[in-house]
């Protein structure tokens, strides 16, 4: 049980540094501006990716919906 507790703990911090990093890229971004600004050094549109992934969950209907809820529950237990 001990491995599967820190398997846990690094799936953990390595999940929160990615939703660190995506929302240190989205204010980069936005702050800075497209490829021109002072953000240049982000190789893909953060922006443009996370708005496109809240549209096709939002396209989707009902099945969308259920996917956020299920992504907002894990988060929610992950953290709590």
């Amino acid at each position: 049980m001990h491995v599967l507790d820190n398997i846990r703990r690094w799936v953990g911090a390595l999940a929160e540094l990615g939703i660190s990093i995506i929302a240190l890229g989205v204010v980069l971004q936005v702050l800075f501006g497209d490829e021109t600004g002072a953000a240049s050094f982000l190789s893909v549109d953060v922006l443009g990716s996370v708005v496109g992934f809240v549209s096709a969950l939002g396209s989707e209907g009902l099945v969308g919906l259920i996917a956020l809820g299920i992504l907002w529950w894990a988060y929610n237990k992950r953290s709590a």
